[in-house]
């Protein structure tokens, strides 16, 4: 089995203990973020005054921050990618999938299911609005002929094979397109294959037509190393803002429904 495969499955099925553990970090900070639905309140329910709830976005929101890092900045591990500066569009549409079922991971799903729309955007505009500064970047995992494939597919694609460049929807920079399209900088190695893996299988979808599942088929599990390596080691410009506008290589559904909703 290629390592590709042995990440992707490791993302999907992390050890018991580990869901368990971040399981228990959303339904321990679950009320601070429905909290924002409902009423203020000066006092836990239960009357107790020493448990006052969050009256500010940052509170509501430790149940994401606990997991993805203070402002959205990351999880230590590799598995909790940066959510911070990403299109608000782009962090609506991942909430939404994880809520409605077109993402897997079931702290998420327990952490959203009973929030609005209309909150969701409120979160995503959020960590949309935080520029916490970035790691840096980490060494290549992969040799330097590996290394080049992955600059040659992200930057050039393979148009004999109909696989666009990576640059050519995420921006020149790599940095992302408003209002909902991310940069892939700043993110590591496993994540990156993991993300490309669900892309294949079906373990994560997005708005038809979903441009990144296809792309993601075509792609070998060489390509998918090449190019998770080579992204993952190179230094994020312009601390990361999303470029305005771009005329993406093939129609994107999600990127249409963002700009419909703006």
């Amino acid at each position: 089995m290629s390592p590709v495969h042995i990440r992707s499955r490791r993302a999907r099925h992390w050890p018991t203990w580990r869901a368990g553990v971040a399981l228990s970090l959303a339904v321990l900070a679950i009320g601070a973020v429905r909290a924002a639905d409902a009423p203020p309140a000066t006092t836990s329910p239960a009357g107790d005054s020493a448990r006052l709830l969050p009256d500010t976005m940052a509170g509501r929101l430790a149940a994401c921050t606990a997991c993805h890092g203070p402002q959205g900045r990351a999880g230590p591990d590799g598995y909790y990618p940066r959510i911070a500066g990403k299109p608000a569009g782009y962090l609506f549409h991942q909430l939404q999938h994880f809520r409605d079922g077109r993402r897997h991971y079931e702290p998420m799903r327990v952490l959203l299911e009973t929030l609005s729309d209309d909150y969701l955007r409120d979160i995503a505009q959020w960590f949309s609005d935080q520029h916490p500064p970035y790691e840096p970047a980490r060494s290549a995992r992969v040799d330097a002929q590996a290394l080049e494939r992955g600059r040659l597919m992200t930057l050039q694609g393979d148009a004999a094979r109909g696989i666009p460049a990576c640059a050519a929807c995420h921006g020149a920079a790599l940095t992302g397109v408003q209002p909902a399209i991310p940069g892939v900088l700043g993110l590591p190695h496993d994540y990156i294959s993991a993300q490309f893996g669900a892309w294949r299988t079906g373990g994560r979808r997005a708005t038809a037509p979903d441009c990144m599942a296809e792309v993601a088929r075509k792609l070998t599990p060489e390509d998918i190393s090449a190019v998770a390596a080579w992204l993952s080691i190179q230094p994020v410009p312009n601390e990361g803002a999303p470029v305005d506008a771009l005329r993406l290589p093939q129609e994107c559904g999600s990127q249409a429904s963002a700009a419909g909703a703006r």
